[in-house]
């Protein structure tokens, strides 16, 4: 019998989980359908357990609905319990188990496919909404030097640094703090670039050979990633890496197979033009 999938958000029409699972699961043989849920406002309880009693075996969870899933969940993760937010669940004998492969996605994204290793580096996270929570723990987990949050309200940033302490080296401030200081990864964690603008950071955070990441995807040369190019950073790189990923995570979860992510990338990365 054919195992049931799915992603649930809204809107969902622009989603690219049901082509990527569905790569995943020619190339690895294995017997499932994945498939796209518009969930309904107020009632996302209510459509995941429609699909649950349908035999659905798993989901992800996009926009707006990750922070519903934590609640839904009967098990969570470590990950998930510092994001405060979920983005796969996965359904066994009752339970509800809650992943959040966001951030390691990301990681596993600039350490193995961009070949630029986290640990002893001066890593810098701009925002300190849902994305950046969600990456903190997998990497510190690699061992920088040094993390640093910046944020508009400096007091949400310090707040998630004072979480994230025990875990390693990192600390906040506000975008003005960033004068004078260099870090070898840029991470844009902001909304800013989904609305076509950019965050207010100094030009001057980027070291020479540093890695401007965008965790936006296929919306080509951002206002940050223009930035970073203009200070002369030729390492660039946008979120597909990470949305491809965080996608090979949940399907290991599920299935016990890790798939080949390079080709999927490439089938979907937009030149950073």
């Amino acid at each position: 019998m054919t195992d049931r999938y799915a992603v649930i958000g809204n809107p969902i029409g622009h989603t690219k989980s049901p082509l990527i699972h569905g790569l995943f699961a020619e190339v690895t043989q294995q017997d499932l359908v994945y498939t796209a849920i518009e969930g309904r406002i107020g009632q996302f309880a209510a459509d995941v357990d429609a699909f649950r009693a349908a035999g659905g075996r798993g989901m992800n969870v996009t926009a707006p609905f990750k922070l519903e899933a934590f609640a839904y969940a009967t098990e969570r993760s470590p990950r998930a319990q510092m994001a405060g937010a979920v983005n796969a669940l996965k359904f066994e004998d009752g339970r509800v188990i809650a992943e959040n492969f966001d951030g390691v996605g990301l990681t596993r994204d600039v350490v193995h496919n961009l070949g630029c290793p986290l640990k002893g580096t001066r890593v810098l996270v701009l925002g300190a909404g849902g994305a950046a929570r969600g990456a903190l723990l997998p990497f510190l987990e690699q061992q920088p030097a040094t993390l640093v949050i910046a944020n508009r309200t400096l007091e949400k940033a310090e707040a998630l640094a004072k979480e994230a302490a025990a875990h390693g080296p990192v600390s906040a401030c506000g975008y003005a703090d960033l004068e004078g200081r260099r870090f070898d990864i840029v991470f844009n964690a902001t909304s800013a670039s989904l609305r076509g603008e950019l965050p207010p950071v100094p030009a001057s955070v980027f070291e020479p050979g540093a890695l401007a990441y965008e965790l936006a995807y296929g919306k080509g040369l951002t206002p940050f990633l223009r930035l970073a190019r203009q200070t002369g950073v030729d390492r660039l790189a946008d979120g597909v890496g990470m949305l491809v990923e965080q996608a090979a995570e949940a399907f290991a979860w599920w299935r016990g197979v890790r798939p080949e992510t390079g080709p999927v990338i490439e089938r979907l990365t937009v030149p950073l033009t």
